[in-house]
């Protein structure tokens, strides 16, 4: 079974321009982001999917490969389905262009689910969740059924804590493996009333009937969204290079 890793990279980020090459400890972003998914030892092809040909040129210098898209996708999703039009693989993993610190275990549990089973058509990951973030708005939890697959996804503190948690808190960790017929028709569907109150696109899949099999991975610790959050990633790897 081929598995295909797809990395959505795009210049026009409204609160950091540019940031997919800003430059991290000598490397850019997205090249930090490639090496990881190199690392996790399930791919049989890497492809960074990008509308501007800045980071097309960049992912030369450094070796990758990297495919032209349209400038109007919304969604870094519909980016990977135009790019599963025309590349051969029946899995594809969704890593986002912005995490630079993604453990490369994280991809390989996202995958895994989908090689294995056939039955399985949708995955994500997910970590524990620590006790600040539970009320944060901007990082995402999810509840899972007894058989491990997604109930619901939410910004609020889920489940409701009424009686004592049973189960740690679980962090969604924004990654994504899917077959070619299902991120083909996300592309197709309209925005759903949940994913629109929550804006998290991967309600679009769930209320259409996809169900996603969710794994326990590695977490990230920071994904980029501002040159401030591009600051505190210097210091993290500066740090790994210093204990290495």
């Amino acid at each position: 079974m081929r598995c295909c890793i797809v990395i959505p990279a795009r210049m026009g980020s409204t609160r950091f321009p540019g940031k997919p090459l800003c430059d991290l400890m000598g490397k850019p972003m997205v090249q930090w982001v490639v090496e990881a998914a190199t690392s996790a030892g399930v791919a049989d092809r890497i492809v960074v999917a990008t509308p501007d040909q800045e980071i097309i040129e960049a992912c030369k210098c450094f070796g990758a490969e990297a495919m032209l898209t349209s400038a109007s996708h919304p969604t870094g999703t519909d980016r990977i389905a135009e790019i599963s039009k025309s590349i051969h693989a029946d899995v594809f993993v969704n890593v986002q262009g912005d995490e630079p610190l993604i453990q490369p275990a994280s991809i390989a549990a996202c995958a895994q689910p989908l090689l294995e089973d056939a039955a399985v058509i949708m995955g994500s990951v997910y970590s524990e969740c620590p006790e600040s973030e539970i009320d944060e708005p901007s990082v995402v939890k999810v509840v899972t059924d007894l058989h491990g697959f997604a109930l619901y996804f939410s910004r609020f503190a889920i489940p409701f804590a009424r009686n004592a948690r049973p189960v740690p808190v679980k962090k969604h960790v924004g990654i994504y493996a899917y077959r070619r017929e299902v991120v083909q028709a996300f592309a197709t569907w309209p925005q759903s009333p949940l994913e629109v109150a929550e804006s998290l696109e991967q309600l679009r899949f769930m209320e259409n009937g996809v169900r996603i099999k969710m794994s326990l991975g590695a977490g990230s610790e920071l994904a980029v969204d501002t040159p401030e959050q591009a600051d505190q990633v210097r210091e993290i790897l500066a740090a790994r290079r210093i204990l290495s």
